[in-house]
């Protein structure tokens, strides 16, 4: 909106939580929320900081052009402590830097499906049927 500037842009703006994602899943608001009443504004937002730059490490390094949404949905559903683990399983990798592009990206893929499977965890978008 022109002219509308958010004093937290860490924080969802949409007070609905609907059944069904957009770009981006919203299974996580509620959560989200009660984790920034629980801790503090400023713990919850350190919290997403870490968690946008993590993101930013796997777009730039591992995204092959068809991993966006998974790198994006993971981030949010997935706790820091478990991406920040993530992050170090791929640094120890020896033989990441011998990879295509398309292998690294399917590996990351494989790791994040893996994590969010041990927590029951889907990484699709749920959209609404037409």
């Amino acid at each position: 909106m022109k002219g509308f500037n958010r004093e937290n842009q860490l924080f969802s703006l949409c007070d609905h939580i609907g059944d069904y994602d957009s770009f981006i899943t919203h299974r996580s608001r509620r959560a989200d929320m009660e984790k920034a009443r629980r801790f503090g504004i400023e713990a919850y937002n350190v919290e997403q900081t870490e968690k946008a730059k993590i993101l930013d490490i796997l777009l730039s390094g591992f995204n092959d052009g068809r991993k966006k949404t998974l790198f994006c949905a993971a981030v949010n559903l997935l706790e820091l402590q478990e991406l920040q683990t993530l992050l170090s399983e791929i640094e120890r990798q020896s033989d990441m830097e011998t990879l295509t592009l398309k292998e690294k990206s399917a590996f990351v893929a494989g790791l994040l499906q893996d994590t969010a499977a041990t927590k029951n965890i889907d990484l699709k978008l749920r959209k609404k049927k037409r």
